[in-house]
């Protein structure tokens, strides 16, 4: 069996990654207490404190309770909701219902919640605790793929998921949570998601593209910055100008808003054409992605906003005929 914790040190601080294993129902208390931290959305919650110990796969279960826990300023770590800087949360599935559990390779990992506290963002936490995940799924479960959904628009989890750990996008699913407010969310805004698959036993690398191509392609979203008055006072937004679904190219650029986050609170005002920005952000880029990925294309890379190509853009690559 595969350690159950592990310390690294990034920057000038320490921190405990460990898998749950308590016995005490008030232990699972701190990741339902830091999800609603995060994500500011009661009736989206976890299942009751009794519920989550018997589901751990070290009980009756077969869910994975992940914490990063920061060090004391005395040092040591006490694995409580006071020093949970972030957590892991996901469990064992089914990829085809008519095989069910009979073979180990129809089994899945999905992972529901990967969260960090806001005082610990800048530590790239995110990446380290999904990186601690890939080795308990596969060395602990032994299940060789996670899946997992996140929001296209937002950069911070596209660079992690595609770029850094290198995931694909399996499918574009439309308004998957229905109506979802909180800190991340608005109700107002569908909740668009990928799809995510991530092969824990790969290789690694991405296809090759030609990016100088690809920067000089016509871009299927044309957005701008424009100045509008949003909740903290005048600010400039990328506002969308334009679709073309249609367009040919080899390898495509495709733009997402710089900050979906700040832009969802900056937007949620009373003047209905400032509100609707995130809106117009989510319908064209849907219209976008999914006619792209019917066409036989395929996300291969995520690059952040450059001097000479402002905005963040996936990247998307016509498949070769072997490649679908």
């Amino acid at each position: 069996m595969r350690a159950l914790e592990k310390i690294i040190t990034i920057r000038d601080r320490r921190f405990l990654l460990r898998v749950e294993t308590s016995h005490e129902s008030a232990d699972y208390r701190k990741y339902e207490d830091l999800r609603e931290e995060i994500w500011g959305y009661p009736d989206d919650h976890m299942s009751g404190t009794r519920n989550m110990m018997c589901e751990n796969v070290f009980h009756e279960g077969g869910s994975l309770f992940l914490g990063a826990f920061a060090e004391a300023a005395d040092g040591g770590f006490a694995a409580d909701g006071g020093s949970l800087a972030g957590f892991c949360y996901g469990f064992v599935g089914v990829r085809d219902k008519s095989v069910g559990f009979r073979d180990p390779r129809n089994l899945r990992f999905y992972s529901q919640y990967a969260g960090v506290r806001k005082a610990f963002q800048s530590y790239g936490l995110g990446v380290r605790l999904k990186e601690f995940q890939r080795e308990c799924v596969l060395g602990l479960l032994g299940v060789p793929t996670i899946i997992c959904t996140y929001d296209p628009l937002t950069g911070v989890n596209a660079h992690r998921n595609v770029r850094r750990l290198g995931m694909d996008v399996l499918e574009y699913r439309v308004a998957t949570y229905g109506e979802y407010g909180g800190h991340l969310n608005r109700p107002d805004v569908p909740t668009d998601r990928f799809l995510m698959s991530w092969d824990l036993e790969g290789k690694g690398g991405r296809p090759g593209y030609d990016l100088q191509a690809a920067l000089a392609a016509p871009e299927p979203v044309r957005a701008s910055l424009r100045r509008v008055e949003g909740k903290s006072g005048g600010l400039d937004l990328e506002v969308v100008e334009a679709t073309d679904r249609g367009v040919e190219a080899e390898t495509l650029l495709v733009r997402i808003p710089l900050d979906l986050y700040r832009m969802l609170q900056e937007t949620d005002v009373a003047d209905p054409e400032v509100k609707r920005i995130p809106v117009d952000w989510r319908m064209a880029t849907r219209e976008v992605f999914r006619a792209l990925l019917a066409r036989g294309y395929r996300v291969v890379d995520f690059l952040k906003a450059a001097a000479d190509k402002p905005g963040h853009h996936y990247v998307l690559r016509r498949a070769a005929p072997r490649d679908r």
